[in-house]
């Protein structure tokens, strides 16, 4: 799981967006034994170059992340499929 989703679960969750149950994300990814994907240089780098196809900047960090890494997408977001990263829905 990317650190990313992490980040952007948390800021939803403290805009009272969403609620976070047991409050712990983190603890949680973690006690599920999901490997943590950080953030590096070259994502940002990736990222950035990336077309404008989708408007939001987690999206396309996490476009950028599964094209670097070779890794598949667990999202309903159907904007992501333009960049041709591999998706499960």
């Amino acid at each position: 799981m990317s650190a990313v989703s992490i980040w952007e679960v948390e800021i939803k969750a403290a805009l009272g967006k969403l609620a976070v149950v047991g409050g712990e994300l983190l603890d949680g990814v973690r006690d599920a034994g999901f490997e943590i994907i950080d953030i590096t240089g070259d994502d940002a780098v990736a990222a950035a170059r990336l077309p404008q196809l989708h408007g939001d900047p987690f999206d396309r960090m996490l476009v950028a992340q599964a094209q670097r890494r070779g890794l598949t997408l667990v999202t309903r977001d159907s904007a992501v499929a333009a960049y041709g990263v591999p998706t499960l829905v």
